[in-house]
């Protein structure tokens, strides 16, 4: 059985981070019903590349989920949430803060309906603070937590990082926070308000680099560590153009590295400052006079983490990737779609198709009890569809 079977989630969120988040409930076997609004739904359902009628992060992100339209902006259907809500263990809503109590849907409201309910609410900047009510998306909270103003080389503007660290990670942290919350509530029996703020998530992804900041001291770009600061722990180019990566950061990989290519090094080597300038110029030299692939036979046979940076077109045929099956394939509408793993997805999940907006309207709202003379009233009425 799965590990989270029979825990129900009813869900309000779009886009990646809630979406993120309940994935990962719903590969481990929670029922995530996912209440979408009657215009466009989840935006991400129109978001291009399109696999048949969706978009391909839509399936991605909404395999093994249910969909139902509901309108809360009417008072219908804030009374039609009002009763669903006690049939389900967590209500994942991803609102500014504030939305929900202008909906007459509070936290508290919630918690009055259902003492036993886990609210997470996840934002930008979190339900306390200045910034509590700024719109915001990834690129601004990492912004925010200091983490961009520390990448890319310290003579160019900062680099745009290629991935979205502060909606994945605050949908991990909300799936934690909601775990604990469940554990407490089989202790207590009591639900819980869990805020969780993508700003937060993300500062503690840079705990080796803040180190500095924490010990009294400002980190640089590009100059520290991790950021690009010293020559063992860059990139580089190979002699047919490729990049490879050195994280030769231990002494053992290091001296190992450096005797097998010739490159004379002592322990300096390991610690930023001016004397970086030249022993970059000499690493750059030295993968510069093997392709991509002798250096790849090179670290297969010494161990010194040394590895290529894969062009995302080689991704999926990558053979370490392929051994862990981190990618693989269902059926959406007659159409092959493409999932990715994560890292607790069962090895043997066959999920559902991502749902059609609205397609489960009616089996969640039964579920819930409404009759079919209930169902056929709020669908003339237009509250559901």
């Amino acid at each position: 059985m799965a590990q989270l079977s029979g825990l129900r989630v009813l869900d309000l969120t779009r886009l990646l981070p809630g979406p993120f988040a309940t994935l990962v409930l719903a590969d481990l076997g929670a029922q995530v019903d996912k209440l979408e609004d009657p215009g466009m739904g989840d935006y991400t359902r129109h978001t291009p590349p399109m696999v048949g009628a969706a978009g391909a992060a839509f399936h991605a992100l909404n395999r093994g989920k249910r969909s139902a339209v509901l309108d809360l902006k009417s008072p219908k259907g804030r009374a039609v949430f009002e009763r669903l809500v006690p049939r389900y263990d967590v209500v994942f809503e991803q609102f500014r803060p504030g939305v929900m109590e202008r909906l007459g849907l509070g936290h508290e409201r919630l918690l009055e309906l259902c003492p036993r309910l886990v609210v997470c609410a996840l934002t930008g900047y979190g339900q306390t603070g200045p910034l509590r009510d700024r719109a915001g998306h990834d690129l601004n909270y990492l912004a925010r937590a200091g983490l961009v103003g520390l990448a890319g080389p310290a003579d160019q503007k900062p680099t745009i990082p290629p991935f979205q660290l502060a909606d994945v990670s605050g949908g991990l942290w909300s799936v934690i926070a909601i775990l604990a919350a469940l554990r407490e509530r089989e202790r207590t029996g009591k639900g819980a308000i869990l805020d969780v703020a993508m700003l937060d998530s993300v500062i503690p992804f840079a705990t080796i680099t803040l180190s500095k900041l924490l010990g009294g001291e400002l980190p640089a770009r590009g100059a520290e560590l991790l950021t690009g600061g010293i020559a063992p722990y860059d990139t580089y180019s190979s002699r047919d153009g490729e990049t490879m990566t050195l994280g030769a950061l231990e002494p053992k990989f290091l001296m190992k590295f450096c005797a097998l290519s010739g490159v004379e090094a002592d322990m300096s080597v390991l610690l930023p400052g001016p004397h970086q300038a030249e022993l970059k110029h000499r690493f750059a030299e030295v993968i510069a006079s093997k392709t991509r692939a002798e250096w790849e036979a090179f670290n297969a046979e010494h161990d010194c983490c040394l590895e290529p940076a894969l062009r995302p077109d080689e991704l999926a045929n990558d053979a370490q990737v392929v051994a862990r099956g981190l990618f693989f394939e269902g059926k959406a509408g007659g159409e092959t779609v493409r999932y990715y793993r994560t890292p607790v997805t069962p090895k043997d999940l066959d999920p559902t198709p991502a749902p059609s907006q609205g397609e489960h309207t009616d089996a969640v709202f039964r579920d819930a009890g409404f009759s079919e003379a209930e169902l056929a009233e709020l669908r003339a009425d237009g509250v559901i569809r």
